[in-house]
Formats: structure tokens, sequence, C-alpha cells
């Protein structure tokens, strides 16, 4: 099994001018559940976008995601699955997100409604953890991202997507 300086060392034998600047995390709540199932969604190819509460950004004094910046996905076990490369970022309010965003995330019935009923709750908990409240004019940070590397097996499936 690789770790993720493995994954991105395989990565840099096809892809020598990537660097070695990247980031590793997992999508979701912080449940393994939930960061296998939209692991998984990468991999398939479904997923080409995430959704974050500008707000934490700010209160954690973190940088925002960078286009052509690369990270290392991670599952609810931290196995790295892919490597995604970000292509697009939009700093947008809740009431803005359209049904292409949501169906760019991948998850549920790839609707508007479903991307709401996923993300208002945790969008509200973002804002009460910093002493807020969440509203439909919330800034929220949108991602587009393209997959570029799977591990070896995996790998075939992501070129058949380009």
């Amino acid at each position: 099994m690789m770790n993720a300086t493995q994954l991105w060392d395989a990565f840099l034998e096809i892809e020598p001018n990537a660097g070695n600047n990247y980031t590793a995390w997992a999508f979701g709540d912080g449940t393994k559940q939930l960061a296998d199932e939209l692991a998984q969604l990468v991999i398939s190819g479904k997923k080409t976008g995430t959704t974050s509460a500008y707000l934490a950004y700010e209160q954690e004094n973190e940088p925002l995601p960078q286009i052509g910046a690369y990270s290392i996905i991670l599952d609810g076990d931290e196995i790295p699955c892919a490597i995604i490369q970000s292509t697009e970022i939009e700093i947008i309010p809740y009431h803005s997100i359209t049904e292409a965003h949501a169906q760019a995330e991948g998850h549920g019935d790839q609707t508007l409604a479903s991307w709401q009923q996923a993300h208002e709750p945790f969008l509200r908990s973002q804002a009460e953890m910093y002493g807020r409240s969440f509203h439909p004019e919330m800034l929220v940070v949108f991602e587009h991202f393209k997959t570029v590397y799977l591990p070896s097996a995996l790998n075939k499936s992501a070129k058949e997507n380009d």
C-alpha cells in the first residue's frame, strides 16, 4: 500500500515538472464513511468539484486553494487514492451555487436540492464553530478540479475520463 509520498513520486515519473508542492487531505466532515464515499466519486470520475466555507479559511488563516495546485486525496483510512489538480476557484455566496456546481460535486442525485441538503448542515456547523450564523449570502469556496493520477490499477480509468 502506497503512502502519499510514494504516490507523489509515482506521479512525478509521468509528470516530472509537477514539483513537490502538494497537500494531502480527505473530503467530507471527518468521518471515514463520507471520506470513502467521496474518494470513490473522484476515482469514478463523477466528482470534479468541492465546496468549503470561506469563513474557515479566513478564521484559520489558511490560504485559499490555487488554480494549478495539486492535492492527494485520502480515503477514510488516510490511504492515498487519487491526485487532483485545481482548475478553477470561485468565491461565491451560498445562494449562487447552481445545478452545474451540484453536478460537479458528484454525490447524491447531483441536483441542487441534494447539494443543499448535504451542504447546508455542514456550512451551518462551520459558521457556528466560529460564532457566526449561517445565511444564504454566506461565502463558499467552490473548487473545480480534474483527476490527474490514480494509483497503478486505477490509473487507466482516470486517463479514459480525460
